[in-house]
């Protein structure tokens, strides 16, 4: 690996545990490869993904001392490699999620990334919002509408509602023309997520949600279920769905084994976004989905918090563990 002689700040963790093990230190920044971009960045997006990975209970491990951390961010170029062609320095860009982060982790001032993982920011969008778009909306587009198919009229059960993700899946049904039914576990987000877009809300520690998802659906059952969780309750989603009708998990909040309905036939998706957001093909429909929503304000992200500073970062990730936050948490740097 090359160096340019800079150094940027960035946070790394030597252990896994809490947020205290994260610490922001001066590391060498690489020189940009012929198919490089160096980005000074603005704005991190917080994800679960970050805190599981930090704590050691993500799909892959941390390859430890000094790991990296963070997929999110919004930021400006500040140089490129002799190929690439189609971005300059002084564009606005956000980091497209589809790496390891542990490498390339962007919770940074600056950092050296591949063309492939960065995306065009949409004009006129800041970095606090560019930092709280990318992943939520390509993630709900991508698993509801690319791989769930949903259409116009449909009903999708949201899991996992309060979160980045669940806010934007709400605003993506709503601008598919869907139905989206929110879940939550307790009282206290229900009239914030009806504000947010949610047409119904099922407080599941209280409600049953095969008999709520039945009584809005006149008896049908939802055409979609858009799970975050996994786990032994995965299963009751299936229940709640019509014959035929389609379950996308996306996350596995609950670590225990996934089970299924026997209500079939049943259509079930191992959704992986970062697979699709490796794909050419899978940047552009997002890109143009995400990009119109955002300019006809259809699409808004939900901002929980935002913090200043890398120093932050610690505080950031105890408020993502406190599950009490509505949308996304945001770090300017």
């Amino acid at each position: 690996m090359t160096t340019t002689g800079m150094t940027t700040k960035a946070v790394l963790f030597h252990e896994l545990g809490g947020p205290e093990v994260l610490s922001v230190e001066e590391i060498a920044l690489p020189a940009p490869g012929p198919n490089d971009v160096r980005v000074r960045v603005e704005a991190v997006g917080l994800n679960r993904a970050e805190t599981l990975f930090r704590s050691g209970t993500y799909y892959y491990p941390a390859t430890l001392p000094g790991s990296r951390l963070g997929y999110e961010a919004a930021g400006v170029v500040e140089a490129v490699g002799a190929e690439v062609v189609d971005l300059a320095p002084g564009d606005p860009v956000l980091a497209a999620a589809n790496f390891d982060f542990g490498v390339y982790g962007v919770y940074a001032e600056r950092v050296v990334l591949p063309r492939a993982y960065l995306v065009r920011r949409p004009e006129g969008v800041d970095a606090v919002t560019g930092a709280a778009v990318w992943l939520t909306y390509f993630t709900a587009y991508g698993g509801m509408v690319l791989t769930g198919g949903l259409r116009p009229g449909d009903h999708v059960v949201i899991t996992g509602a309060s979160s980045g993700v669940g806010t934007a899946a709400i605003q993506t049904a709503l601008r598919t023309g869907a139905v989206p039914i929110a879940t939550t576990r307790g009282a206290a987000k229900r009239e914030a997520l009806l504000k947010a877009g949610a047409a119904h809300v099922i407080t599941t520690d209280t409600e049953d949600l095969v008999d709520e998802v039945r009584r809005i659906t006149g008896g049908a059952g939802a055409d979609l279920a858009f799970d975050a969780i996994g786990g032994p309750g995965f299963a009751r989603l299936g229940d709640a769905l019509r014959p035929g009708g389609t379950a996308v998990l996306y996350g596995w909040l609950d670590p225990r084994p996934v089970e299924l309905s026997m209500n079939w036939p049943l259509t079930v998706h191992a959704y992986d976004n970062g697979a699709l957001a490796r794909t050419a093909e899978g940047r552009r429909l997002a890109s143009g989905f995400i990009g119109s929503g955002l300019r006809d304000g259809s699409l808004a992200p939900v901002i929980a918090e935002t913090f200043d500073g890398l120093d932050a970062m610690p505080a950031a990730h105890r408020l993502m563990e406190s599950n009490t936050h509505l949308g996304k948490i945001v770090v300017r740097v």
